[in-house]
């Protein structure tokens, strides 16, 4: 795992905002640290706000391979109360340095969404889709399966971003390794462009700079809540990968009450809900019905073809030997 940990790369900063639920009659503070948007950060601690009064949370912003070796650099003497949120399988590389709580929110989240030994519990789940912008694609039909991105027409038409540089590009990479084989992750890379960061990728096709990217459900859907009409979000028809997202309690919290206070209400309907409606985050929670809410298909609708996310983390590194092989092969 540790050439995964050199490859996340990102930066903190520290901020503090009051936020909370009827459970303290005193003020209480948490630390959390968090390698989510302010955009995203904001809306949740504006419910947590009126869950928790009494609640006063520091943040510490960052990438999550930054804040992930700050949890470890701080084992001893914990800076951080909880972590929110990551890809599982960051998760699990670093697994030693999180608390087990079981949540009664949890309930509401299906299996799969959960850590092992109740190390984490899902807030969201990224979809993995196919962005497109119609307005780029000169002629050529827009793709309906991962198998018309693969044809020799689609060479330097697909964006895609590094899989060493974002966690929900990994999951893709691993993903299409899983369920359609080398021969197919080969033509893959000889049609991607490959971009350096997840926001370049999906920014890039919202733009016209790329005819088309895969990336997550919520960055593409923005586009289209926007009102930009050339953009669209393609589910393919084979299905398609999901890369849960998850918090965790850090082992040796100073304020392990206050975490667990802020950790449920990330897992709570509430929450989850209002980011759904504000950031189009799909909720990880199966009582809430996305398409209600938003335009958005319900997760079954998608075919989510099966992954085992801490099996991802343990082969990182065969999974990006392949595709180093994949990008060397393609070269041919």
């Amino acid at each position: 795992m540790l050439s995964r940990r050199n490859a996340l790369i990102g930066g903190i900063a520290l901020v503090g905002l009051t936020a909370a639920r009827p459970a303290f009659a005193q003020s209480q503070n948490v630390v959390l640290y968090t390698s989510n948007n302010v955009e995203t950060v904001q809306s949740a601690l504006g419910v947590l706000k009126k869950r928790q009064p009494n609640l006063s949370v520091q943040q510490v912003t960052g990438g999550t391979g930054v804040l992930m070796k700050r949890i470890e650099a701080e084992k001893a003497n914990p800076g951080g109360d909880l972590f929110w949120s990551g890809g599982f399988g960051t998760l699990g590389a670093y697994a030693e340095h999180f608390e087990p709580y079981q949540s009664p929110e949890a309930a509401n989240i299906p299996a799969e969404f959960r850590g092992p030994s109740n190390l984490w519990t899902g807030t969201n789940v990224h979809v993995i889709v196919i962005m497109v912008n119609s307005s780029q694609l000169g002629g050529l039909k827009a793709p309906t399966s991962w198998a018309d991105i693969l044809r020799d027409d689609w060479k330097g038409k697909i964006a895609i971003t590094d899989p060493t540089k974002s966690s929900a590009s990994y999951i893709q990479i691993y993903g299409f390794l899983k369920h359609f084989g080398q021969d197919s992750l080969r033509k893959l890379a000889k049609n991607a462009i490959i971009t350096g960061s997840t926001g370049q990728t999906y920014k890039g096709v919202g733009t016209g700079e790329y005819p088309a990217g895969i990336t997550m459900e919520y960055a593409a859907y923005d586009y289209v809540a926007a009102g930009q009409n050339n953009i669209s979000l393609v589910y393919p028809t084979e299905g398609t990968f999901l890369s849960p997202e998850g918090a965790t309690i850090l082992k040796g919290a100073k304020n392990p009450a206050a975490a667990k206070a802020a950790y449920d209400a990330f897992l709570s309907k509430d929450v989850q809900e209002t980011l759904l409606k504000e950031t189009f985050r799909r909720p990880s929670r199966a009582d809430i019905q996305v398409s209600k809410i938003v335009k958005l298909p319900e997760l079954a609708a998608v075919k989510p073809l099966p992954l085992d996310q801490l099996a991802a983390a343990k082969e990182y590194d065969a999974t990006i030997a392949a595709w180093n092989q994949a990008m060397a092969d393609a070269k041919k």
